[in-house]
């Protein structure tokens, strides 16, 4: 059996960047071996597969080239955005069924993709030092920052590590300790940011790195991101507001730009979104 998986860039910054993301349509008779072996063909950090739902508009599976993801922001951009090019959805709202939930997507009329993602859990904080091996910056250097290292989850449980201005570029990820520290405590990777200067256009620069599902770095990262929103609104709500626009890849020479925005009341964030472009680069026959 011959598949065809459409090869995507997600959250380009004009047209250029991205992250890129398998995307097959009309997924439903492949099985999680199938789908395994098709994430490892094309070889990208994840591969979506677009399945019929009797409830919702599409169900959406993940999977990276080891294993199935719960959820995964930059594939759903590159699903969503490939469903508007080939023209089977128009402009709207639509719902994903995830392993992460039932999830929002809005397609506006210039392509761009906003996302919703899960309510935020916040799953507690990691000291300075435990990082500091992790990444190759001393301990005091982190804790300067007078921001926490803190795991956040909205969709993908993940640790979003502050650094200062000018070290985000000057990371050493030591790949097998963060790997031996995500499987004991069941995590997916590091989030790191910088904040960026007001005229910059920028809220943050950021690096994602998930050894453990075989992404030593990722150029684009819409799950963590939507973490770093409600972590910013958390610590720095008066300062920053309540939309964002990261960039990040910028280390890897694939400068991607990542916008998000938080909704919330008097109990707390009630709605996460993020948002980007997205182009076609080509489309690969997998033999199975």
């Amino acid at each position: 059996m011959e598949v065809n998986a459409f090869l995507v860039n997600a959250f380009t910054a004009n047209g250029r960047g991205g992250n890129p993301a398998g995307v097959v349509l009309n997924a439903d008779n492949l099985s999680d071996q199938d789908k395994l072996k098709i994430a490892q063909a094309v070889g990208f950090s994840e591969t979506a597969f677009i399945c019929q739902d009797e409830e919702v508009d599409f169900a959406v599976s993940f999977f990276t080239v080891t294993d199935e993801v719960d959820f995964c922001g930059h594939a759903t951009l590159a699903t969503f955005s490939t469903l508007y090019q080939q023209g089977l959805i128009s402009e709207g709202r639509y719902i994903q069924r995830t392993k992460a939930g039932l999830l929002g997507v809005t397609v506006a009329s210039d392509g761009q993709i906003v996302m919703e993602q899960a309510l935020p859990d916040y799953l507690g904080v990691i000291d300075y030092q435990t990082i500091a091996e992790m990444i190759g910056l001393d301990a005091e250097l982190l804790a300067s920052t007078q921001l926490p290292v803190e795991i956040i989850s909205t969709g993908l449980p993940d640790i979003i590590v502050p650094v200062p201005f000018g070290y985000l570029d000057k990371l050493q990820v030591n790949n097998a300790l963060l790997s031996d520290y995500c499987k004991q405590h069941n995590l997916v990777g590091i989030h790191a940011f910088e904040l960026c200067d007001k005229d910059s256009g920028l809220t943050a620069s950021c690096r994602n790195f998930a050894p453990l599902f075989g992404i030593p770095e990722e150029s684009a990262t819409g799950s963590a991101n939507g973490a770093l929103a409600c972590y910013l609104t958390k610590h720095l709500g008066d300062k920053l507001g309540k939309a964002f626009t990261f960039e990040q890849g910028r280390a890897m020479g694939c400068v991607s730009s990542i916008t998000a925005s938080v909704e919330s009341n008097e109990q707390g964030i009630v709605k996460v979104s993020v948002g980007g472009f997205a182009r076609e680069i080509g489309q690969q026959t997998v033999c199975l």
